[in-house]
C-alpha cells in the first residue's frame, strides 16, 4: 500500500483538521463476540464520513493482553486477533482514505507489555545480560535487596518496581504489566524507528505518541525529590534528539506526529513543537479547564501564546478515553477535570451538562487550529457507572478501589435504539455493560432529530469545512458582558458563548450560522449557549 505523500494531499491538513478518536474495543462489534473490531469500524465508515471528520485516530489496535486497554503492546506489527488482522487494518486505512478520511495510529514508546518478546527474553536471561539492558533492571536496596531501587512515584497508584524471582527489580511507571524501556539503548531507538516506517508504509497519515515526555530517564535512576529540576523521568532534554530523528522519518512520508505531553511549563511544552520535532501536541490545559468564562479565556490565550513562538497550531479537545465524559463533567459542581478528584457517586445534572457540552462543542470547533472529538461525544453520551464487579481498569484496582477508573467513558456505543445491545453487536454481551436507557442516545434515533447532539455536530463540522473563518489562523477577542466569551476569526466569523446567568445581547451581525440552543424571546443568547455569527 502506498504511503500518503505531500503531493497527493494537502500537506498542512493537520493544522485545521477535525479528528475523531476511535477506541476500537468499544466502537462497533462486527463479528458479534462482544468486543469492537476493525470490521465494525469499516461498517461505520459511511457514518464517519457523513459526520464530517477528516481523520481517525485509533487507540492501540496491536497484539496485547489488554492489561491497560491496549496500552501494553506485545507486537506493533500484529493486529490483536480480537480486533482483526493486519490485512483488515490495511483495508480500513485504504477505504477510509477513499472517503477522504486519513488514519492516525497510536504508539506507546515508554513501555511494552510484559508479554512482549523482548521482556520475556529478559526474564529468562540472567542479571547483567544484554536482554535486560533493553529495560531498567536493578538490584534492590536494603540488606538483602528487598527494597525497591528508588522511590519514584507511579503514574498509576502503587509502586513503580516489581521484583523478579532472581532478586532483581524492573521499572514500570505504570502497571507491572508495562515494563519501561531503556531509551539510552540504541536497539530501542532503532526498533521504534522501524515501527514508524512500518505503519507509514501502510498508508497512515500520522502517529499519536503516548506519554511522550516520559521516555528518557536520568542516568543512575536517582531518587525522586519533590520540585527537583530536572525531573528524573519527565521532560528530559534527551527526548528532543529522539523526536528530531522521528521527524525526519515522518517527513519522508508526509506524515505527522501528535504528542501526549502533560507539562505545566509552557516554554518547555513548546520545545516539543519546534519545526524539526512534533507537529502538534494535545492541549490538556483546555481539556481540564472548568466551565468558567474567565478561566476558559485564560486557557485559550495561554494555549495560543505558547504555540505562537514555534508556529505550531493549537489542538482543542474536550475529553478522551482517559477522561470523564464532557456531559457528565459539565453537569457537576466541579466542572474541571483532575484524576485525583475522581470519586464514586458524584452528583450530576445531565440536562445542565448537555447544554454546556453543546455550547462547548461550538466553542472548541471555532477556535484556531485542529480539534479532536472522542467517539460518542457527537451522541452526547454521559459517563457510565460501571458495576464494581465489571470494572476492568487497572487505575481502579491500584487505588484499592477508591478511583472509579476510566471504564465509564469507554462503554460500547449505542447505534440502534431497539436492537440487541443497542446495535453495538448482535450476539454476546459487550465487554463492558451499557447502561439502561441508552436507546435515547442511539445514533439512529438522533439521525432524524434536528435538535439532537448528532445533528448539531454534523452541521457544525459541515460549516467548519465549507465556511470561511474556521481552522488555523488568528483570533481577535470582542467586547462581551461579564461571564461571556466573544471572538472573531478572519473571514467574518464570530463566536459568542454565554456562561452568565443573564441572557446576552448578540453583537451586530448579518446572519446566524448555528446556535447550540434556542435564543430567548428577545433574540438574546441564554446561559450555557453558544452561537456562530456572520459579521
Amino acid at each position: 500500500m502506498a504511503a500518503i505523500l505531500p503531493s497527493e494531499a494537502t500537506a498542512d491538513w493537520w493544522r485545521s483538521a477535525a479528528i475523531y478518536q476511535v477506541y476500537v474495543r468499544s466502537f462497533a462489534d462486527g463479528d458479534g463476540d462482544g468486543t469492537g473490531d476493525l470490521a465494525g469500524v469499516r461498517g461505520k465508515l459511511g457514518y464517519l464520513a457523513e459526520l464530517g471528520v477528516e481523520a481517525l485516530w485509533f487507540t492501540p489496535w496491536y497484539l496485547s493482553p489488554l492489561a491497560d486497554g491496549g496500552y501494553d503492546v506485545a507486537d506493533y506489527r500484529t493486529i490483536d486477533p480480537a480486533f482483526g488482522s493486519l490485512v483488515e487494518a490495511e483495508k480500513l486505512i485504504a477505504e477510509a482514505l477513499g472517503l477522504g478520511i486519513r488514519t492516525i495510529v497510536d504508539i506507546v514508546p515508554n513501555h511494552v507489555s510484559d508479554q512482549h518478546a523482548w521482556f520475556k527474553a529478559a526474564l529468562a536471561a540472567e542479571p547483567g545480560s544484554p536482554e535486560r539492558e533493553l529495560f531498567h533492571f536493578r538490584s534492590g536496596r536494603g540488606e538483602h535487596g528487598e527494597l525497591p531501587p528508588n522511590d519514584w512515584p507511579s503514574q498509576f497508584a502503587g509502586t513503580t518496581w516489581t521484583r523478579v524471582p532472581d532478586g532483581e527489580w524492573y521499572l514500570h511507571l505504570f502497571a507491572p504489566e508495562q515494563p519501561d524501556l531503556n531509551w539510552a539503548h540504541p536497539a530501542v531507538r532503532q526498533e521504534h524507528e522501524d515501527v514508524l516506517r512500518f505503519w507509514f508504509e501502510r498508508g497512515v497519515a500520522g502517529v499519536r505518541i503516548d506519554s511522550a515526555a516520559l521516555l528518557a530517564k536520568a542516568p543512575g535512576l536517582p531518587d525522586f525529590v519533590e520540585g527537583q529540576d530536572p525531573h528524573p523521568y519527565i521532560d528530559l532534554d534527551e527526548l528532543h534528539d529522539i523526536y528530531r530523528s522521528w521527524r525526519s522519518i515522518a517527513d519522508e512520508f508526509g506524515g505527522i506526529f501528535v504528542g501526549e505531553v502533560w507539562l505545566p511549563d509552557s516554554e518547555r511544552f513548546a520545545r516539543y513543537l519546534r519545526p524539526d520535532e512534533l507537529h502538534t501536541a494535545f492541549n490538556f490545559n483546555f481539556l481540564s479547564c472548568p466551565w468558567d468564562a474567565a478561566l476558559l479565556r485564560t486557557s485559550i490565550e495561554e494555549t495560543l501564546a505558547e504555540h505562537a513562538p514555534v508556529g505550531a497550531p493549537a489542538t482543542w479537545v474536550l475529553c478522551n478515553h482517559d477522561v470523564t465524559r464532557t456531559v457528565t463533567r459539565y453537569g457537576r459542581e466541579a466542572t474541571g477535570f483532575d484524576f485525583a478528584a475522581k470519586a464514586f457517586g458524584t452528583p450530576t445534572d445531565l440536562g445542565l451538562g448537555t447544554r454546556r457540552a453543546r455550547a462547548a462543542a461550538l466553542l472548541s470547533l471555532a477556535l484556531p487550529g485542529a480539534v479532536y472529538l472522542y467517539q460518542g461525544e457527537e451522541l452526547g453520551l454521559p459517563e457510565a457507572e460501571i458495576p464494581l464487579e465489571r470494572i476492568q481498569d487497572p487505575m481502579h484496582f491500584r487505588s484499592d478501589g477508591s478511583d472509579p477508573g476510566r471504564d465509564g467513558c469507554r462503554v460500547p456505543l449505542p447505534w440502534t435504539a431497539h436492537a440487541p445491545h443497542y446495535g453495538f453487536g448482535s450476539a454476546r454481551l459487550p465487554w463492558l455493560p451499557q447502561p439502561e436507557g441508552w436507546e435515547a442516545y442511539a445514533a439512529d434515533r438522533q439521525e432524524g432529530d434536528p435538535a439532537s447532539m448528532l445533528s448539531l455536530y454534523r452541521t457544525a463540522l459541515r460549516l467548519r469545512r465549507t465556511e470561511s473563518g474556521f481552522g488555523d489562523g488568528p483570533l481577535r477577542w470582542l467586547p462581551a458582558p461579564e461571564g461571556a466569551l466573544a471572538f472573531a476569526r478572519d473571514g467574518g466569523l464570530m463566536c459568542v458563548v454565554n456562561l452568565a446567568a443573564d441572557s446576552a445581547e448578540l453583537p451586530g451581525h448579518t446572519g446566524i450560522l448555528l446556535v447550540s440552543g434556542p435564543l430567548d424571546e428577545a433574540g438574546r443568547l441564554p446561559q450555557d449557549t453558544a452561537v456562530w455569527l456572520r459579521a
